[in-house]
């Protein structure tokens, strides 16, 4: 893999080109004194200093020396006060976030160049990743550990590498939308720019209406492909993610590097490369035993939404409890 490929693949690159065929969104370059924000574990987890009062975050989120089990210093030091340092602020970039919350319709989900803070939602107030506010995307990033390959190892796997990470680092806020069904995202797989093989994005679940509308879908997103993307998109081997609407229509979700850290999903990446070009398979869970109750992805992945109450909690609850009964009744 080389840097240009995994370059190609970050949203601000690809996006105004299919944002026609997307998710809407609105993209602000950071500072780097926000990156800085990021990657800095050594003080204590403060939020940025809001310019607006309609926050309902508190600003110091966690500081151990506000408890008093953790009040460390001798009374011999009580004398010598030591400077505080106040809190960070970004006001430029919190006004531009503000202005595209409001014109995306309130509410957004984020993400980097290339990942979203998916592995943080359980420390928003909401347990998901919708944000209606700078100080709860703040929250998130801040809390993320997933957004460190973004921030630092985004060029690992490539044979050219000449960085740890990109010169430009990129929010993006894509628009939040409630009632999109974890059923209907998929992941193509592109090769020598022939669309290969198709694979069920969520695939902890088994959705008995997608094996009778099959060999649909796999018409809906290659004619999609040949028409929108095929030509258009400059690499030759990628992953592309899609999401059909009840009406047929295909929305592009994200695009990922050939191999290293994208998920082949319901392939492996070594019959991935040596797939040859003839009908295009598509994948989906065919029943019920054949779900991976391990891999707990989402429609997007980015809107993943675990909080209890949620549904998914229980429903992966439900969906573990009767693998271990199938399993019980196979072996009795």
């Amino acid at each position: 893999m080389k840097e240009e490929e995994v370059n190609l693949c970050q949203i601000q690159e690809w996006y105004p080109k299919f944002k026609s065929f997307s998710i809407k969104t609105l993209i602000h370059h950071l500072p780097e004194s926000f990156v800085h924000y990021l990657l800095d574990d050594s003080s204590p987890f403060v939020l940025p200093l809001s310019i607006s009062n309609d926050d309902a975050l508190p600003n110091r989120v966690f500081n151990p020396v506000d408890e008093p089990d953790f009040q460390l210093k001798q009374e011999s030091d009580d004398d010598s006060d030591q400077p505080t340092s106040p809190p960070p602020s970004f006001p430029d970039l919190e006004s531009d976030v503000k202005h595209s919350i409001s014109s995306l319709g309130g509410s957004v989900f984020p993400k980097l160049n290339w990942s979203a803070p998916k592995d943080s939602a359980w420390i928003s107030p909401n347990g998901t990743l919708k944000c209606s506010s700078f100080s709860e995307i703040a929250l998130l990033l801040r809390s993320s550990d997933s957004l460190v390959h973004d921030l630092c190892h985004a060029y690992d796997s490539c044979t050219d590498k000449s960085s740890s990470r990109p010169s430009k680092f990129f929010l993006a806020l894509r628009k939040w939308y409630p009632s999109l069904r974890p059923e209907m995202e998929f992941r193509c797989f592109v090769k020598n720019r022939n669309l290969i093989g198709i694979s069920q994005r969520e695939v902890t679940t088994f959705y008995p209406a997608l094996v009778e509308k099959k060999e649909r879908l796999r018409e809906v997103i290659l004619e999609f492909f040949i028409d929108h993307v095929k030509a258009n998109f400059e690499l030759e081997n990628y992953t592309l993610d899609v999401y059909v609407t009840r009406n047929e229509s295909v929305k592009i979700v994200d695009f990922n590097p050939w191999g290293a850290f994208t998920l082949p999903l319901l392939f492996d990446w070594e019959e991935l490369e040596e797939a040859q070009k003839e009908e295009i398979d598509l994948r989906i869970v065919e029943c019920r035993r054949a779900v991976r109750p391990g891999l707990k992805t989402a429609v997007p992945f980015d809107y993943l939404d675990m909080s209890s109450g949620s549904g998914w909690d229980q429903f992966l609850k439900n969906a573990d409890q009767e693998f271990q009964q199938q399993t019980r009744d196979d072996n009795d």
